[in-house]
């Protein structure tokens, strides 16, 4: 994983707890053949890496579409499939950054494609439709949260309690309920006495809202290296205390 070896690099040592799994969906064939001519859309957004990993094939090498990616992870894995990003936010990555875009303003008449995860925020779709865009959306992946055994559920909690986590990193809303869904009530009690780092407010208020009251370390973005410097700057402040 990039963020753990870029962690380990800045001399942290990192416990890695896979708790959502990414599955493709459905017959790629059979969407692109239910979409139709991608020509006829006047904006394709890819709303995330894995949207890009499950979703580029429906692009079918076609270089000359207008793409619009959420956040440079996600245009960095355009870049690499060969195509180019027309648009994407400046500032938080997220899809009220991306609505910003001047490219999104004047919408009326205009058709978008949003090649998402399942069950993901439906913001950007809502507000296009606002704005009078005639908007589709396929659906190439989805989140399968993971099943810890109780074994793995032992190690973790014995990992806590030997003083070995001081921080929970989690990138996104749905890893961070999942966690507190699956703690014990021995392991939600030591999620409590470390420090969370979490991508931008929106995260962190949702989390807040989960009931955890524990300490809170804002990254940027989930970007891995806004992820690295919010944790290197918590590192710094309290070895300066």
């Amino acid at each position: 994983m990039p963020l753990c070896r870029l962690l380990e690099t800045q001399g942290a040592s990192t416990l890695r707890v896979t708790v959502i799994e990414i599955k493709g969906t459905g017959d790629r064939r059979a969407l692109a053949a239910h979409l139709g001519a991608l020509a006829d859309f006047d904006l394709v957004i890819f709303t995330s890496a894995n949207a890009v990993r499950f979703g580029a094939s429906l692009l079918d090498q076609q270089r000359d579409l207008t793409l619009a990616a959420i956040g440079p992870a996600t245009a960095r894995a355009l870049n690499q499939a060969g195509y180019r990003v027309a648009v994407q936010p400046s500032g938080n990555f997220d899809s009220e950054n991306l609505l910003n875009h001047p490219r999104l303003e004047h919408m009326a008449g205009h058709r978008v494609l949003i090649i998402k995860g399942s069950n993901g925020r439906a913001l950007l779709e809502r507000e296009l439709a606002r704005r009078g865009a005639q908007v589709v959306t396929a659906d190439v992946y989805r989140r399968v949260p993971a099943t810890l055994s109780d074994t793995v559920l032992a190690a973790l909690l014995e990992s806590f309690n030997m003083g070995a986590v001081q921080v929970i990193t989690a990138t996104s809303l749905e890893i961070a309920a999942h966690l507190l869904d699956m703690a014990t009530p021995a392991l939600r009690r030591e999620f409590e006495r470390v420090h969370w780092l979490l991508p931008g407010d929106r995260i962190a208020a949702d989390v807040r809202a989960r009931g955890l009251s524990a300490p809170i370390l804002r990254a940027d973005s989930a970007e891995d290296h806004d992820l690295v410097a919010a944790l290197m700057r918590w590192r710094s402040s309290t070895s300066g205390a």
